[in-house]
């Protein structure tokens, strides 16, 4: 009997920085829908190993694969897997990132490094998997691109503090309208999305929302029917201002 893992019919998702969080829960969540095939990437392959294998031990099929968005070559050598493997790219979740302020850091006295390197991370990460796995969706015409981003990007209710995070999450935003722009008609679906104050490592235990709450909308982006919007920015399945 043949594999479900191997039918040509199951949509295959890539989530960044997956190990753990919001991206190890959209991984759960997309796997649960049935019909996707997860592969889970993070930098740490001894974290990235074990999260997909909990996850396989649900039931789900969630495979994992070393991915650094921040490296180049970690880049092309995970998009030419893909390509010698066969394998397509339905599902793009840009989740991977970072928040490297010092606590209560302010635009003046910030360092051009801990810029260089949240950039790094945040937007040209996204850009770097868009570049190389757009072209894959593009020859079956579909594809779902979901950039994680932040209320903390917003330009209309920009504030004080993590001005680093915060200009890196307005440019992913402005990455995500720019190409939603440029692939519109193609059906390729590009979005971003906030997940809200998570409890995560990053967010913190005090945080209101669970991880189930912050990955809901990235997961309804991603598996969007055709027709569905592109270039938007959402927060609990709705739109918000930029």
């Amino acid at each position: 009997m043949a594999s479900k893992q191997q039918s040509p019919d199951r949509r295959i998702a890539i989530v960044t920085g997956a190990n753990r969080g919001i991206g190890f829960e959209i991984c759960r969540q997309l796997g649960r829908r049935g019909g996707i095939r997860v592969f889970l990437t993070a930098r740490d392959e001894a974290k990235g190993s074990a999260a997909a294998k909990k996850l396989r031990g649900e039931g789900l099929d969630v495979e994992f694969h070393p991915l650094d968005v921040a490296s180049e070559r970690s880049v092309k050598t995970f998009a030419g897997w893909l390509e010698a493997t066969g394998k397509r790219c339905d599902i793009l979740v840009n989740n991977a990132g970072v928040m490297l302020d010092p606590r209560g850091s302010r635009v003046l006295d910030s360092e051009a490094g801990t810029w260089r390197q949240t950039l790094e991370t945040n937007l040209l990460g996204p850009l770097r998997l868009i570049q190389a796995l757009v072209p894959l969706m593009k020859r079956n015409g579909y594809g779902r691109i979901v950039n994680v981003s932040s209320g903390q990007g917003q330009l209309s209710d920009m504030g004080v503090g993590t001005p680093a995070y915060r200009a890196s999450k307005t440019a992913l935003n402005a990455l995500t309208c720019t190409l939603a722009a440029e692939l519109q008609g193609g059906g390729i679906l590009v979005n971003s999305m906030c997940p809200g104050w998570v409890r995560t490592d990053m967010g913190g235990s005090s945080a209101p929302r669970t991880v189930e709450q912050g990955a809901d909308t990235a997961v309804w982006l991603a598996t969007l029917s055709d027709g569905g919007p592109s270039g938007g920015f959402f927060r609990d399945r709705k739109p918000i201002a930029w």
